[in-house]
């Protein structure tokens, strides 16, 4: 699926502020700005660590909602650092290894945040370029990933212990389709599974942590919709 664009189809959008209180909970970090560089507004008390919200934004007119393929990005110096503690070249971080990882991660990421929405009662998915000014375009990244150990096709025998597989946070935005305008910014950090105890990272505890934190962010973004579309209060 990755590369490709869908669009869901659903019955209608509430008020904006349905939306928030369903993602109710823990406090905004206190170092955020009240206003962003686009003038969204931060909202108090979210369940995600950041939400900004457009000011007055008229959610009820938009029918129908995108999404868009997801990038993804190293923390900065992540495979300078990794380098660093490796032995020999043979075991060294390339960039092709990054790239793979950013087109694995990236894919999981449009699975998941398809399949949140596509499970009963399922919301309708069509392509993005049936996107006109009554859709909403979700535009999922992931910023600041940080592998702990990743796995490295390299010659020989090598594994790598760790206690989590490291951690990585959701940039999502939710746009007017025809202007491109941001309506709500959601920023969220989430760190793997901590196993308190060494264990063999490959390519299969990374995968799977990444999915229980992706699917902690698909379920939370659809019990918002479900509240607004459906009324339901989970």
């Amino acid at each position: 699926m990755s590369g490709t664009y869908y669009v869901v189809t659903a019955a209608r959008w509430a008020l904006a502020g349905l939306f928030l209180a369903v993602v109710a909970g823990c406090s905004s970090s206190p170092t955020a700005p009240d206003i962003s560089h686009d003038g969204l507004v931060l909202q108090d008390n979210t369940k995600f660590g950041l939400v900004y919200a457009k000011p007055g934004v008229e959610i009820g007119s938009y029918e129908n909602f995108a999404v868009h393929h997801c990038e993804v990005a190293f923390r900065k110096n992540w495979q300078r650092d990794q380098n660093s503690s490796r032995g020999g070249t043979a075991h060294r971080v390339t960039d092709s290894d990054m790239e793979g990882i950013r087109n694995s991660l990236a894919e999981l990421c449009e699975t998941e945040f398809l399949s949140v929405l596509s499970v009963a009662p399922a919301y309708t998915i069509v392509p993005e370029d049936q996107a006109d000014a009554e859709t909403l375009l979700l535009r999922p990244n992931i910023i600041n990933l940080d592998v702990a150990a990743p796995d490295i096709k390299s010659p020989g025998i090598s594994r790598s212990y760790t206690t989590e597989s490291g951690e990585m946070t959701l940039f999502l935005e939710v746009a007017d389709a025809s202007t491109g305008e941001t309506l709500f910014r959601i920023v969220d950090r989430r760190r793997g599974l901590n196993a308190m105890r060494l264990q063999w990272s490959n390519s299969v505890t990374n995968g799977a942590d990444a999915k229980r934190i992706l699917n902690a962010w698909g379920q939370q973004f659809r019990e918002g919709l479900d509240q607004v579309y459906r009324g339901d209060n989970g």
